[in-house]
């Protein structure tokens, strides 16, 4: 009975046992299968990350292999254009900026006429006073030397040829010298090569030198004289013509350029 007994005990033991053992594999096969799908969804999820990170990638590597000009051309497309406003618009614009730029003009009464002067030259009196001088012999005579500025005669007193850029007019010694310009008495001096000398000054840039004079006591420097105004006498000074009968060495110059004096004197 006591072997019965302890057969029976020991078949319980294993029915408990195999039960325990049963209770612990179904629980264990339920907490692996819960855990294979948790893990299917984790990987899932990873798959899909993994996915999206590449896209991201790829789409940062082609955005970094275009030029300058492709990206903005393709952020120009992904970036709806404005309206652009039409030409009547712009005109419209512009007539109004220019109207507020341009200042108000203001209209001002009619100014009075301007009086005009009688009394004030006319353009033909203003042309009269600028004729040429006109000028007078200042003593008659022979011409005995001509002008030549621009050849050679021959000078008796200086054995050679020379130019000559005055008149020589015979005159006996003494012979009364005339101004033969209004003017003013420029210098009385007495030249080492022409002897005692005048020189009167002109309008217009004109000069007049009267040279080889005995005498010139009839005027001073800076005197006012006029036309056929006796300015001194013939004598024969002049060392460079000493050799020549008695006569006035007349030169006439305009802005200090030698003129011939027969073209201009009346």
């Amino acid at each position: 009975m006591k072997r019965g007994k302890r057969f029976i005990e020991n078949d319980n033991m294993f029915i408990y046992v195999g039960t325990v053992i049963f209770i612990l594999l179904a629980i264990s096969i339920g907490i692996i299968m819960y855990m294979s799908t948790k893990t299917g969804v984790r990987i899932e999820n990873a798959d899909q990350f993994s996915k999206e990170t590449q896209n991201k990638t790829e789409t940062v590597n082609t955005e970094m292999g275009k030029t300058v000009e492709e990206q903005q051309s393709s952020t120009q497309t992904e970036i709806p254009s404005e309206e652009v406003p039409s030409n009547e618009t712009k005109e419209t614009n512009t007539e109004v900026v220019q109207d507020a730029q341009q200042p108000e003009t203001t209209v001002t009464p009619d100014e009075p006429d301007t009086v005009t002067d009688t009394n004030a030259p006319t353009e033909n009196e203003v042309t009269e006073n600028k004729k040429e001088i006109t000028f007078a012999k200042p003593t008659e005579g022979e011409i005995i030397c001509e002008y030549a500025k621009d050849n050679l005669i021959y000078s008796e007193t200086l054995k050679e040829w020379i130019t000559h850029t005055a008149i020589d007019i015979k005159a006996d010694k003494t012979s009364v010298i005339k101004s033969a310009a209004d003017g003013v008495v420029k210098s009385i001096v007495n030249d080492p090569r022409y002897g005692l000398t005048v020189v009167i000054t002109h309008e217009q840039g004109y000069e007049t030198v009267y040279s080889n004079l005995l005498t010139a006591e009839f005027v001073v420097e800076g005197e006012e004289v006029t036309q056929g105004q006796t300015i001194g006498t013939v004598g024969n000074t002049a060392s460079f013509e000493s050799n020549m009968e008695c006569h006035l060495h007349f030169e006439l110059l305009k802005d200090g350029e030698y003129l011939d004096p027969t073209i201009h004197l009346k």
